[in-house]
């Protein structure tokens, strides 16, 4: 397995370098202006000097490639400069809010591999059945539903019409100290929402493997061998059927992190999101190139860790292969 993370660990720097690049020449065709974002009311009556000389402060008056080539050598220097737009140092931007948003994806994560998962084995189980039916029918609706359409239906529904759940923040609005009761109540519909979000392809592929396996000989084996129908369903057929379901954990990373950044901007949940769209409209380089390293990275490990499942589930796939 170590020798598995260093190849990908190497095989990803060249794609870091690339996509740190790729950001940096995107923000420098933008229509948006980065001094004055960073000026903000101030910049429209500010005279032209006084615009190149905030232009020179800020150092995009360089050109591109030296722009990008500052910024590459101090971060490999544990310097990822200061953003411009959110008036602090880039690490503690990130710092004060990747927490926050890697509680919510992670909880979400595990909100659908479980459900997906427990629904895909009912489904298959019984193929036609009324599980099956409703289950699939729910999955292909929810597949075609933006995540933030279903963060208001949510809204409307348990915050606005029931009253059972906090419609957004991190805490109650009167409270001025962060509890971890509150936390929760707050954390519940956004996970759910982005969870449920990314809940039909694990059904489906579940569903899937799980009904395939049923049908083959080892699986008949264990039934004419009259293990009970749990043992088989759970023991021998879930296994199998979940490979497919592993090697979705990591190409499902980047739908993860897209729909993540939505339910953050509806439920205004502290994360990353809001600096990631500040930092888009305002051609905040060092901190849009940081946060886009930073969910590359993210796309690097979800892959590895499908991996890395894929191999403990199947003794037959070697680390090292």
């Amino acid at each position: 397995m170590g020798r598995m993370a260093g190849r990908r660990a190497l095989l990803a720097l060249p794609v870091l370098v690339v996509v740190t690049f790729g950001v940096f020449a995107v923000a420098a065709a933008s229509p948006f202006d980065p001094v004055k974002a960073y000026a903000g009311t101030a910049g429209l009556t500010a005279s032209q000097e006084n615009l190149d000389q905030l232009r020179a402060n800020l150092g995009v008056d360089q050109p591109l490639v030296t722009r990008w080539w500052n910024w590459l050598t101090a971060a490999l220097h544990g310097d990822l400069g200061d953003s411009s737009v959110m008036r602090q140092p880039v690490a503690d931007v990130i710092g004060e809010r990747l927490g926050w948003s890697v509680l919510l994806a992670g909880t979400a994560f595990v909100v659908a591999i479980v459900l997906g998962t427990a629904l895909g084995v009912l489904a298959a189980r019984r193929p036609g059945g009324l599980v099956d039916r409703c289950a699939g029918s729910a999955a292909y609706t929810l597949e075609a539903a933006p995540a933030f359409w279903l963060g208001l239906l949510a809204i409307w529904f348990f915050a606005l019409k029931l009253g059972a759940l906090p419609a957004g923040g991190l805490t109650d609005p009167a409270s001025d100290t962060v509890t971890f009761g509150q936390v929760v109540a707050h954390l519940v519909l956004p996970a759910a929402v982005l969870g449920i979000s990314q809940l039909p392809w694990f059904f489906l592929y579940v569903r899937q493997g799980v009904a395939d396996a049923l049908d083959e000989d080892p699986v008949r084996g264990a039934r004419a061998r009259g293990l009970r129908e749990r043992t088989v369903l759970l023991g021998h057929a879930l296994r199998s059927g979940m490979l497919p379901m592993l090697t979705l954990i990591g190409s499902r990373v980047p739908e993860l992190i897209t729909g993540a950044l939505l339910v953050e901007t509806v439920f205004s949940w502290p994360g990353i999101a809001a600096a990631t769209v500040q930092a888009a409209t305002a051609v905040d380089f060092p901190l849009l190139a940081a946060l886009t390293v930073l969910a590359t990275v993210a796309v690097v490990v979800g892959n590895l860790l499908s991996d890395v499942l894929y191999a403990l589930a199947d003794p037959r796939v070697g680390f090292d292969g």
